[in-house]
């Protein structure tokens, strides 16, 4: 399912002042949800999650904090719903063995970086995580979900999207009120620039809340490859928009898009498709990390000089910022020492 437009038209359209009253009776749920207590995983818990529903840079924020922490001698473990996989868990990732249909893309793609679990029960989960040796577990969504204690709850926003029109669901994208949602926060981490970024960073800074700010780009040997070449940009992610956009900035030369919903199951169909565009346009498809997990295993060896996979990575502004914080988590000073220096 591909996010309605109206939910980024501000002041809110018509078909979302209509679904309002629908969107506050939702809010006010998943708050009520959110401030129930969480069961302690025996380790700390760093939570990444988003305000709103689909993409805002979660997974990236999570492997540059796995990053951050194994170089300060930390082991820490994803902890993953596993969306759009078969298998409920608790298990842990193993990419030789399990495929996107089993775990999800994205797990799949992190497992390549750091352990991850997969695990439809959270505390289960983080069981199976500690008892595997993790001496943290970060949370890769679940900021609305109880089950667990968090030590650091971070919420992370795209700076060119922020939270739409400000509603809740079905109205607008927030899972709950803003308000609310900052009150059970302890940092905001707004990725890239942008206006509607800098909105919400001016509600977290009101609401005494650190905002950290954060940039992705493209690895410099891809980037490299990129200048000039002619791509069709194929992405089944939440904001394709923004994968097109890298592209341009990378220098790349956009020859057509595909855009599928996000984490769409690619098909073979779907290959030969992309494979017969790329060659009529004599050009190269550019997917990102997370499609080529799916794409790879289906493209054909003979049409593989035309696939090109484009990794990016994220990196904080202020690195002593987020280092404070993930110090004082894993010395036990907990999140609320955390919020408020």
């Amino acid at each position: 399912m591909r996010a309605p437009g109206f939910w980024w038209q501000t002041p809110p359209a018509v078909p979302a002042r209509l679904l309002q009253p629908f969107g506050a009776l939702y809010g006010a749920a998943t708050l009520a949800r959110m401030r129930r207590a969480g069961a302690s995983a025996g380790v700390p818990v760093i939570c990444v999650g988003n305000f709103v529903a689909g993409g805002a840079g979660k997974t990236p924020t999570v492997l540059a904090l796995a990053a951050l922490l194994a170089e300060s001698g930390e082991s820490p473990f994803v902890l993953s719903r596993g969306y759009g996989g078969r298998e409920a868990g608790p298990l842990r990732v193993e990419p030789g063995r399990h495929g996107p249909a089993d775990i999800g893309d994205e797990p799949l793609l992190m497992a390549h970086r750091v352990p991850v679990v997969v695990a439809r029960d959270r505390p289960a989960g983080a069981a199976l995580a500690r008892s595997l040796g993790a001496s943290l577990v970060l949370m890769d969504d679940g900021l609305q979900n109880p089950s667990l204690r968090k030590d650091l709850r971070l919420a992370v926003v795209d700076g060119a999207t922020g939270i739409g029109n400000g509603l809740c669901l079905p109205a607008g994208p927030l899972r709950a009120p803003i308000a609310g949602q900052l009150s059970e926060t302890d940092a905001v981490v707004v990725i890239g620039a942008g206006g509607p970024g800098d909105a919400v960073a001016g509600l977290a800074q009101a609401a005494g809340r650190p905002v950290l700010r954060a940039a992705l780009s493209v690895m410099p040997e891809v980037e490299a490859r990129l200048d000039g070449l002619s791509v069709i940009a194929a992405s089944g992610i939440g904001r394709p928009e923004k994968f097109a956009a890298t592209l341009r900035q990378a220098g790349a030369r956009l020859a057509g898009e595909r855009r599928y919903v996000d984490h769409h199951a690619y098909t073979a169909r779907d290959v030969s498709t992309l494979i017969a565009e790329a060659k009529a346009m004599d050009c190269a498809v550019a997917v990102t990390e997370k499609d080529m997990v799916k794409l790879a295993p289906l493209w054909p060896a003979e049409a593989r000089d035309r696939l090109l996979a484009v990794p990016v990575r994220l990196r904080f502004a202020d690195e002593d910022a987020i280092g404070a914080l993930l110090r004082r988590v894993v010395s036990g000073s907990g999140a609320a020492a955390a919020a408020h220096p």
